[in-house]
Parts: structure tokens; sequence; C-alpha cells
């Protein structure tokens, strides 16, 4: 019992309950932010294990929820396929990398990704529709970061700039998207047993989620979705460039 109030896995604790909440109001940022905080306290190796099956409580409600919105053509015909295989092929990657150059390549992505938001969002600026190969190629690149860090979403997006969906229905897709991805990511780390030694800090950390659900939900109508919006990216800033920075 000891070992799960420890200040890094208390602080963790924290970090999910602030990024789950960021999901439930935006649609973004479950995994990426609680890893991007976390990972500055614990190894990558021993938090996806816990963020990976945390995550599929709420994309596999949100995925019920807004089924309806779901655009089919889109997940069966471009994401899943690239994003399955790249996922795959992340994850076979992780055994060559250290914990130390998996932080920098995280680090790297996400200060990457909050510079680019960051930049859009000061300069009013539009997205531009990538041709059909770049887009492809960037969903496969999407799975990789998927299988590394479990936070292809970053690469999804940028991937996905321009596609004709309304808002609901590319928040819906890409939702479960996660749900479908997150959950083979979680028959893996059955399989190479990293799953089991999470289940304690699983089972004390599910009720943070479900608090984080239905506060995110609450705060949805509440807040301005653009000034949070910009507060997060902020943070993930100073976050990626810890992450990133020579040691």
């Amino acid at each position: 019992m000891e070992a799960l109030l420890t200040l890094p896995w208390l602080c963790l604790g924290l970090f999910i309950f602030v990024a789950f909440t960021t999901e439930a109001m935006t649609g973004f940022g479950s995994i990426v932010i609680a890893l991007s905080l976390g990972a500055l306290l614990l190894p990558i190796e021993v938090i996806l294990p816990v963020l990976v099956p945390l995550n599929i409580i709420m994309s596999g409600f949100f995925s019920w929820r807004y089924r309806a919105e779901i655009h089919w053509p889109t997940l069966l015909k471009l994401i899943l396929p690239l994003m399955v295989a790249g996922t795959l092929a992340g994850y076979g990657l992780r055994p060559w990398l250290g914990d130390q150059l998996l932080k920098s390549l995280f680090g790297v992505l996400v200060l990457w990704f909050s510079s680019r938001e960051l930049w859009r969002s000061w300069r009013g600026l539009d997205t531009h529709p990538h041709g059909p190969w770049a887009a492809r190629l960037w969903t496969f690149l999407a799975g990789i970061t998927h299988g590394l860090f479990a936070s292809g979403g970053p690469l999804l997006v940028y991937a996905l700039s321009g596609l004709s969906l309304p808002k609901t229905r590319f928040r819906a897709t890409l939702i479960l998207v996660w749900f479908c991805l997150n959950g083979l990511l979680t028959v893996v780390f059955a399989l190479d047993g990293s799953l089991f030694p999470a289940l304690a800090h699983l089972a004390v950390l599910v009720p943070v989620v479900i608090v984080a659900m239905v506060l995110g939900e609450f705060l949805h109508h509440r807040v301005n979705e653009a000034r949070f919006r910009q507060a997060v990216f902020v943070v993930l800033w100073i976050a990626g460039l810890a992450l990133a920075w020579p040691r």
C-alpha cells in the first residue's frame, strides 16, 4: 500500500485528474498531458500500462454516448488500418530505445505539437488539407507514436488537417480510434506482463478518472474552450521542453 502513496504516484494521480478532465472538456489530451507531466517523475514504461487502460474507460463511455456521430468510412478506410499497423510497429521499437531516449523523443513530439497549436491559435491560422498520400503517411507515423507513447493524437490531428468533417463527428471518430488502439495496447501489455504490476494503481485511479469525466462534462459548456486549450498547450510546451532537454 505504501508504494501506491509515494509522492511520484500521488502527483501522477493529480496529473491524471487534470488530463482526463481536459479530455472530457475538449476531446483531447488525457494521455499526452498525463504522460508529459508524469514522465518527469516516473519511467514511461511504468506509466503507460496505467494510463492506457484508464483511457479505455473514458473513450469507451464517450464512444458509446456519441456513437451516432462516428464517421465510419473515415475510421475504417483511412485511420484504423494505418494506425493499427503503426501502433504495432511503434511497440516493436520500444525495446530498442532506453527510457531517457523515449522521454527525449516524446518531449520533442510534445514541443512540436504544443508550439504548432499555440502559433495557430495566436495567429488565427486555418488548417490546410494534406494530399491523400501525405495524409496516409502521417497517419501511419501517428500510429508509430501511439505504439511508443500511446500518444498518437498530435500527429493524427495533423494528418487529418482540413478533413471535411463537422467538429462533433471528427471528435467522436477520434475517440473511437483511441478506444480501439488502447484496447489493442492493453492486450499487448497483458501479454508482455507489464499490465499486471499496474493493477493495484489502476484500482486506485479508476475513481479519479470517473470524477474527472463528470467534472469535464460539467465544465464543457461553462468554460471558454479556446482559452483553456491555450493554457493547456502552454503547460505542455513547458513539460515538453523539460523532457527534451539533454541530460
